[in-house]
C-alpha cells in the first residue's frame, strides 16, 4: 500500500515537472510562429509598396500621353481617393469576419487587376476603369491588421512602426524602379513588372499568413460588447465603433492634426516648381529625402520612444511639434529651410500616426480591430479626395504660408483640447 502511494506521488511529481516544460515549449513555438508571420508580413508589405509606388510614378506620364490635362488628371486622382475612402472601413470589417489572410488576398488580387488594366490602358476610358479595383486595395491596412492581431498592446506601437520602414523602402525602390524601367523599356513595362510582384505577394500571403490571426485574449483590450451584423457592408456597425469611449476623440485628432500637412504634400509638385523653383529630378530627390526620414523614424526611433514614454506624452509631443512646424512653414522662403523643417515634420507625422492607430486598436474589442484600422486608413484617401480642391484654393489665394498658419492654429487648439479632456482616457505606457 505504501509502495503504491509512493509510486503515485512519484508519478505526480514527475508529471508536474514535465507539464511546465511542455507548456513552455508550446508557448515558445507559438511565439516563434508569430515572429515568423510578422517578418513575412514585413516582407510582403515591402514588395507590395514597391509595386504601388511604381504605379504612382507611371500614372501621371500615362495620363499625359493619353491627352489628360491637369484638371482631368485631378479627377482621376479624386476617383482613386474616393474609392479607397469608401472601401477602407468595409475592408476592415471583411478582415474581422473572414480573417487577415482572406483580406490581404483580396487586396493583392485587386492590385494585380489594377496593374493588368493599367497595362491595357490605351485610352482615357480604360485608364479611369483601372481605378475601380482600388476600392479593395488596402495592402498597408491589411498588414496593420495582421500585426495588431499578433502583438500585445505593449508591443504594438513598435511593431506598427516597423511597417513604416517597409513603406519607406517601397517608396524609394518603387519610385526609382518605375522611372528607370519607363525610360529604358517604355511606359507600360513597369505595369508588367508590378503585376508579377503583386502575384508574388498573393502567393506569399497564402503560404505564410495563417487563415485566422486573432486570439481570444488581448491583454488589456476593452470588453465593450458590440452587436455583430452578418453584413460586411453594415454602416451602422462601422459608425458604432466611433461611439465607444475615447475613439472619436482620437480619430478627430488623427484627421485634423495632419490635415494641413496632407494638403501641402498634395500640392507639393506644384509648390516645388513654382515656389522652390526645382526641376523634376530635384523634386524627386526631395521626396526620397522624406522617405528616408520616415524609414529612420518609424523603423528605429519611435519604437525606442514608446518603451520610455506614455501614449499621452507622445501624443502631446507630436501635436506640439506639429504646431512648431506650422509656424516654421509659415515663415519658410526656400528649399533649404524646407529640408530642415522636414525633419520635425516627418517625426511628428510618423509619431502621431502610430500612436493614434495604437490607441484606436486598444479602445475597441479585439474582434473589431480590423474595422477600426479600416476607418483609420480612410484618413489618407479622404485627404486625397478633398485635398486638390482645398489645397489649390489655399495656395492660389493665400500662398504657401497659408498651410503653415493653418497647421499652427489647428494643432494649438488640439493641444489645448488634449490637455483639457486628458486624452487618452486610459493613460499608460505603450511598453
Amino acid at each position: 500500500m505504501n509502495l503504491e502511494i509512493h509510486s503515485e506521488r512519484g508519478q505526480q511529481r514527475l508529471k508536474s515537472r514535465k507539464e511546465p516544460s511542455g507548456k513552455q515549449h508550446a508557448e515558445s513555438v507559438t511565439g516563434n510562429s508569430r515572429q515568423w508571420v510578422i517578418r513575412a508580413t514585413y516582407l510582403i508589405t515591402a514588395v507590395g509598396m514597391t509595386c504601388m509606388f511604381m504605379q504612382f510614378g507611371i500614372v501621371p506620364y500615362l495620363a499625359t500621353s493619353l491627352g489628360l490635362d491637369a484638371v482631368e488628371f485631378g479627377y482621376l486622382q479624386t476617383v482613386f481617393g474616393v474609392l479607397q475612402l469608401l472601401g477602407g472601413p468595409m475592408f476592415g470589417r471583411f478582415s474581422d469576419r473572414f480573417g487577415a489572410r482572406a483580406a490581404l488576398t483580396v487586396s493583392y488580387v485587386a492590385s494585380s487587376l489594377l496593374f493588368l488594366l493599367l497595362s491595357l490602358s490605351t485610352n482615357v476610358l480604360l485608364l479611369f476603369l483601372s481605378r475601380i479595383p482600388s476600392i479593395f486595395m488596402h495592402d498597408l491596412p491589411g498588414a496593420q491588421m495582421v500585426i495588431t492581431d499578433l502583438t500585445t498592446p505593449a508591443e504594438r506601437a513598435d511593431a506598427l512602426g516597423k511597417l513604416g520602414l517597409c513603406f519607406g523602402i517601397g517608396m524609394i525602390l518603387g519610385s526609382s524602379l518605375g522611372g528607370s524601367l519607363t525610360t529604358k523599356f517604355g511606359i507600360y513595362f513597369p505595369c508588367y513588372v508590378a503585376l508579377v510582384g503583386e502575384l508574388a505577394c498573393i502567393l506569399m500571403v497564402l503560404l505564410f499568413i495563417p487563415a485566422q490571426t486573432k486570439s481570444q485574449s488581448k491583454g488589456n483590450a476593452p470588453r465593450h460588447s458590440m452587436p455583430q451584423s452578418s453584413s460586411v457592408f453594415s454602416l451602422k456597425e462601422v459608425t458604432g465603433l466611433l461611439k465607444l469611449p475615447g475613439v472619436m476623440d482620437i480619430f478627430l485628432i488623427k484627421v485634423l492634426s495632419g490635415l494641413p500637412i496632407g494638403l501641402f504634400m498634395i500640392m507639393f509638385s506644384i509648390i516645388s516648381i513654382n515656389f522652390f523653383n526645382l526641376e523634376a529630378a530635384e523634386a524627386g530627390y526631395l521626396m526620397s529625402y522624406s522617405g528616408v526620414l520616415q524609414m529612420v523614424f518609424q523603423g528605429l526611433v519611435i519604437g525606442q520612444l514608446t518603451s520610455h514614454y506614455t501614449e499621452r506624452t507622445l501624443l502631446m509631443l507630436s501635436v506640439s511639434v506639429f504646431s512648431g512646424v506650422g509656424l516654421a512653414m509659415a515663415l519658410m522662403t526656400n528649399v533649404f529651410q524646407y529640408c530642415i523643417i522636414a525633419f520635425p515634420m516627418v517625426f511628428a507625422f510618423c509619431t502621431l500616426g502610430i500612436i493614434t492607430d495604437t490607441l484606436l486598436t486598444k479602445s475597441v474589442p479585439p474582434s473589431d480591430t480590423g474595422a477600426i484600422l479600416g476607418i483609420s486608413a480612410s484618413v489618407m484617401p479622404l485627404t486625397r479626395a478633398i485635398g486638390p480642391t482645398i489645397g489649390g484654393f489655399l495656395y492660389r489665394r493665400f500662398g504657401v504660408s497659408s498651410f503653415g498658419y493653418l497647421q499652427l492654429i489647428i494643432n494649438v487648439a488640439l493641444l489645448l483640447y488634449i490637455f483639457k479632456k486628458r486624452i487618452p482616457l486610459n493613460e499608460g505606457k505603450v511598453k
